[in-house]
């Protein structure tokens, strides 16, 4: 397992010590469960952009028609 030095505001250890006090967990597992979960979301978005760019690179776009039918949806739904 490797080890990481990082530089932090004060208001979050204070955050964090609370935390790890309310949990009974200790901070270093807080703080990979939250760059875990930072890594995921962010491989995720990452992931859909890549892919809607190959989908915008073969020209496979929304029909004007299926455009005009989720607005008009939309706008039955509203009122």
């Amino acid at each position: 397992m490797a080890t990481l030095n990082i530089r932090i505001a004060d208001d979050i250890k204070n955050q964090l010590d609370a935390l790890a006090s309310a949990t009974g967990r200790n901070k270093s597992f807080l703080v990979v469960e939250a760059i875990r979960s930072y890594l995921q979301q962010e491989a995720w978005q990452v992931a859909e952009i890549q892919k809607a760019v190959l989908e915008a690179d073969a020209g496979d776009f929304a029909e004007v028609s299926e455009i005009k039918a989720f607005r008009d949806k939309w706008l039955n739904d509203e009122g």
